[in-house]
């Protein structure tokens, strides 16, 4: 059974940082696209940001981009977030996800192979 676990949420002030970090026991995880996702309490799950499977390219939601970035350690089955000035708008679930195709994670995040439980972070004013 796959397994992807993130950590690294906690309570943060405003203009803090924080790096989640997702593990996975995906063994062909060189050939995953990986993407980090939040929702936030009473909205819908959005897309943060992406990364594809060598890690030449990344994606951001225009909400994070310039203070969040995504990586991978492949030799380590990780994938991370590393966020940057955080604001209280940021307060979410944030959850790992691994799809083959990057497109899936980009536009038909219904369709992702497979999802983390989620780790929350709390950015207080």
């Amino acid at each position: 059974q796959v397994q992807l676990v993130e950590s690294g949420g906690g309570l943060v002030q405003a203009g803090g940082s924080l790096r989640l970090s997702c593990v996975t026991s995906l063994r062909t995880f060189s050939r995953y696209a990986m993407g980090w996702f939040r929702q936030a309490p009473g909205k819908e799950r959005e897309f943060v940001a992406a990364i594809t499977w060598g890690g030449a390219n990344t994606y951001y939601a225009d909400s994070v981009k310039g203070r969040f970035t995504i990586s991978r350690d492949n030799a380590k089955y990780t994938v991370y977030l590393q966020m940057n000035g955080l604001k209280p708008e940021d307060t979410a679930v944030y959850y790992c996800a691994a799809d083959p195709l990057l497109p899936t994670l980009l536009r038909s995040w219904s369709d992702v192979d497979y999802w983390g439980k989620g780790t929350l972070v709390t950015v207080s004013s």
